[in-house]
């Protein structure tokens, strides 16, 4: 019997005001809920990373930090994630664009979905996100998760209160579905290929 996925849902942003674990939440609940897979939620604020500062990427040489050690053997027991991502200026906020600098054997060969949000649903965000994926060699699901315009603000504190997303279920059930059942495909095809 082929080995379950183990996938793990990291939350991209360390405001003490953000909104990322809202998403977060759901995306793990809705994740958790598949026949066949691990899920563990996998929370930046919870690494006590340091900005990247090594001599090389640890695909040259191992990282000198030993925070950087922990979260590289964090990342290297999963077989693929799922970023929860805000858009910050058009981006990833720096805290994910450091938590990805600090490993690259440990994301190689891997896949990945996203979950991002904002205004107009962290689209930018992921984009950034896919082009540095590429850079680690790692493959993107072509369905995410976008939760913006009035879906963002019927969510969000920013639209004057928060909600649960199941409010907005009708709207982006539909694309985590595809998420998830691409992420699971692509998951179970590098695992046969690192095999």
């Amino acid at each position: 019997m082929a080995q379950s996925p183990k996938i793990a849902v990291i939350v991209g942003a360390t405001r003490d005001a953000r909104f990322g674990r809202t998403p977060a939440d759901w995306i793990l609940a809705r994740a958790k809920s598949r026949d066949g897979w691990e899920v563990d939620l996998l929370d930046l604020k919870d690494f006590d990373l340091p900005l990247f500062n090594e001599a090389a990427s640890n695909a040259w040489m191992p990282s000198e930090d030993a925070r950087a050690r922990k979260w590289q053997e964090t990342l290297a027991q999963y077989d693929g994630f799922i970023f929860v991502t805000p858009e910050y200026n058009r981006s990833i906020p720096g805290a994910l664009k450091n938590a990805l600098d600090q490993a690259y054997v440990e994301w190689n060969r891997k896949a990945f979905g996203i979950v991002s949000y904002g205004s107009v649903g962290g689209t930018r965000a992921a984009e950034h996100l896919r082009t540095i994926g590429i850079e680690l060699q790692m493959a993107a699901t072509r369905s995410a998760v976008h939760i913006g315009g009035s879906d963002f603000f019927a969510v969000h504190p920013l639209g004057g209160q928060e909600k649960p997303l199941s409010e907005i279920e009708g709207s982006i059930g539909p694309s985590a579905d595809s998420m998830l059942d691409e992420l699971d495909w692509w998951t179970r095809a590098t695992m046969a290929a690192r095999g």
